[in-house]
């Protein structure tokens, strides 16, 4: 597809939604116009225009939190971009990870689980300490607790493996988890470094089979 067969609007814009390539989270709402996207393509950067100042701003070119695009598509009608990128740092002018942080409104379902609301929960449980949580007393008794409890966790794991328990191998794989998410969050080591190192990885293993494949 060709930047010609897109339907910018009257003003020369087309809406473009920046997306985690890690995390798939929406980043924000941006546009462009076929100057912008050129340098998008070129730089391999993002490169927005600004409604507000009638200019081009590259993402990043002030903050450094710059979104280096992996791939940009269309939609059905040609007339909506949605691009995903590996980012720098806070999508957000305001320090936020998204630009979508606002609740506005939740569904009768609530919140689901996701590892990210589990990791938070954690980081409370250490900068806000409760009694009898089990967490918290990991916190208080430190790294060297922690640590063995990984230990103890990666043996559940290994043994439960061993006797061919699906379940059971489930269960302590959680146990697992949980307990690698604690020692993250004493280490200050985020979900999302985690996923960059993996999505990287990903990334050149694509490029290999790529080259391979030629």
């Amino acid at each position: 597809m060709k930047i010609e067969e897109l339907k910018f609007d009257q003003k020369g814009l087309i809406p473009c939604v920046v997306q985690d390539f890690v995390t798939r989270e929406v980043l924000t709402l941006a546009y462009m116009n076929k100057e912008s996207l050129e340098i998008t393509m070129k730089e391999g950067y993002t490169c927005f225009y600004s409604r507000s100042r009638n200019s081009l701003w590259r993402k990043g070119e002030t903050s450094g939190n710059r979104q280096r695009v992996i791939r940009i598509t269309a939609d059905c009608d040609q007339d909506a971009l949605v691009c995903l990128v590996m980012k720098d740092g806070p999508a957000c002018h305001t320090g936020k990870e998204s630009c979508f942080f606002e609740e506005f409104f939740v569904g009768a379902e609530g919140e689901p689980f996701s590892l990210q609301g589990l990791y938070e929960l954690l980081v409370g449980r250490k900068e806000t300490p409760k009694e009898g949580s089990y967490t918290s007393y990991l916190f208080a008794k430190g790294s060297e607790k922690i640590l063995k409890k990984v230990g103890e966790e990666s043996t559940e794991v290994v043994v439960a493996a061993m006797k061919q328990d699906k379940d059971e191998v489930i269960f302590e794989i959680s146990d697992l988890c949980y307990h690698i998410l604690v020692l993250m969050v004493q280490m200050g080591i985020t979900p999302d470094e985690v996923k960059k190192e993996l999505a990287g990885r990903h990334v050149v293993d694509h490029k290999v089979k790529q080259e391979t494949m030629k």
